[in-house]
């Protein structure tokens, strides 16, 4: 063993251990950090999501505000760009379930050496009831919903 490793194990003092890591041994103390900076980014990526929903909300209500007091042949290139919006905000919706999904792993991972696992429990919970609809499915409602005024407009 190293000498570091020895005094290491000094400092944390009896009872004390470290986490085995990928990387090796990792004070409890900074594990924990890691453990708050994971949840941390998770909720940074949770409301870049909002604020990017909210975007393609805003982008969408003024196209159709727009179609609404155009005339009808200068129509339809407005509402295949609102489709194309319409779109790419469901590419990035799945975009941001991946990203939450991922980070959630980690989290989730990261969990297992607690007493008390509150976001693995807490999905657990979620999962066993029958009434709950992830949030991506409920969010992927909107998007479509203007796709389809959208394919509307250059149908009719």
């Amino acid at each position: 063993m190293a000498e570091g490793s020895i005094n290491e194990s000094k400092e944390r003092g009896a009872g004390e251990q470290g986490q085995e890591t990928n990387g090796g041994t990792i004070d409890p103390a900074e594990y924990m950090e890691l453990y708050k900076l994971a949840v941390e980014m998770a909720d940074r990526v949770s409301a870049r999501r909002g604020t990017a929903n909210a975007f393609f909300v805003t982008v969408n209500t003024a196209l159709l505000a727009f179609l609404g007091l155009s005339q009808l042949n200068a129509a339809w290139p407005v509402a295949v760009g609102g489709l194309a919006v319409s779109i790419t905000w469901v590419l990035q919706i799945k975009s941001y379930r991946d990203l939450n999904r991922a980070k959630f792993k980690v989290i989730n991972n990261a969990e297992k050496r607690f007493p008390l696992k509150v976001y693995s429990d807490e999905w657990q919970y979620l999962k066993k009831d029958r009434r709950y609809l992830e949030f991506t499915i409920v969010e992927m409602v909107v998007p479509v919903v203007f796709a389809v005024l959208y394919l509307a407009i250059l149908l009719f």
